[in-house]
């Protein structure tokens, strides 16, 4: 490709940007682009909270098991404290003491292990309704919101590059060239039959259109450009 007649001579900024035109504003400002990228937003806002209610249905779930574990612990040490103390209050019996106060002490020791084992109980399912509420809700959740984002990041850094380019002098070259490599043919021989000779014989509308066709591609609205 041959290089521009008058290289030195830089062309005018591109004109016409309109709308949402700040590169730190996440949104297109085509009216058509910007109500698909609201509705996707709509739309993944919408599944989270669906997987976040489902996850703390499962949380909520699982929990009730956790209560069951920290009731039975605490009826067990409550059992085992009696048992304890009448064990006590028994060995003071005359002669039946010692024969008393062994089977209430041998009731102690199992209602002490059975609050252990509510305690256990209620450690485990406190972890698991964790465990388990993530493991329902994340998979689906990132399965929509990693690829949404990762399009969105590629959509606010492209948006801010051009806006970049489209400032500075020689931007609208650049943007005109890069329309010529990346847009569709169609597109560009709409705006002349020879867009690659009008491009080197410096022809502003044509490389307004064409810049104007980069700027569109990354969602910037784009008034006709003067001639």
């Amino acid at each position: 490709m041959l290089p521009l007649q008058n290289a030195g001579a830089a062309l005018p900024v591109c004109a016409g940007i309109e709308g949402m035109t700040s590169r730190y504003v996440p949104y297109a400002s085509r009216p058509g682009r910007l109500m698909l990228q609201l509705l996707s937003d709509i739309v993944v806002v919408l599944w989270i909270t669906l997987w976040v209610v489902v996850g703390l249905a499962v949380h909520s779930a699982i929990t009730g098991i956790a209560d069951f574990g920290q009731q039975v612990e605490r009826g067990a040490n409550g059992v085992a404290h009696n048992m304890v103390s009448a064990s006590e209050r028994a060995d003071k019996i005359p002669l039946l003491g010692d024969a008393v106060s062994k089977p209430l002490t041998s009731a102690g020791h199992a209602a002490h292990s059975m609050a252990g084992a509510g305690h256990n109980l209620y450690t485990t399912a406190t972890w698991l309704a964790i465990v388990l509420a993530l493991a329902v809700a994340a998979p689906p959740m990132l399965t929509i919101v990693v690829p949404w984002l990762i399009r969105r990041v590629r959509f606010f850094r492209r948006k801010r590059l051009v806006l970049a380019l489209a400032a500075t002098p020689g931007g609208t070259q650049l943007l005109a060239l890069r329309a010529l490599a990346n847009r569709p043919l169609r597109r560009l021989v709409k705006l002349d039959s020879d867009p690659v000779g009008a491009w080197r014989r410096e022809e502003l509308a044509v490389i307004h259109g064409l810049a104007a066709l980069e700027l569109r591609s990354a969602g910037t609205r784009v008034r006709a450009s003067a001639r």
